[in-house]
């Protein structure tokens, strides 16, 4: 019973190898206006996703880029052994979530007051491989 759930384990573990994450927390960019960002780079390859951030006018993609390269560099600190141009890497999962609001007063007219949420976000990436070998 313990030697099948030490396999396993192993097993887990030589699949979590062609993966790599990072994660990026409280960016000051609403959710929203990063999403449209990220949705332009998932399931492309790094080349790609690299690409299409370095080249985008909008300022995510500079976040995002910063990320997307962190990410590359965890996947080569877990596969020293590895050749990215090998591995094949594509952008398997992006996820923006919602951060902490900064709720900050703004004057209106008569003496009254409006709220502006001034909105974060948590962005993570996940980086898988096609190819096993690498």
């Amino acid at each position: 019973m313990g030697n099948r759930k030490r396999l396993s384990a192993q097993a887990l573990k030589e699949e979590n190898k062609n993966l790599a994450f990072a994660k990026l927390n409280n960016c000051p960019t609403s959710p929203r206006k990063m999403r449209l960002v990220a949705d332009q780079v998932r399931g492309e390859s790094i080349d790609k996703a690299l690409a299409i951030l370095k080249f985008s006018p909008k300022d995510a993609s500079r976040r995002l880029e910063k990320l997307l390269l962190s990410a590359i560099s965890n996947w080569q600190a877990k596969n020293e052994a590895g050749d990215i141009e090998k591995a094949d890497l594509y952008v398997s999962e992006i996820r923006v979530d919602g951060g902490t609001m900064l709720k900050r007063l703004r004057p209106a007219p008569q003496g009254r007051a409006h709220r502006i949420r001034k909105r974060s976000n948590h962005v993570t990436v996940v980086l898988g491989s096609n190819n096993t070998e690498a």
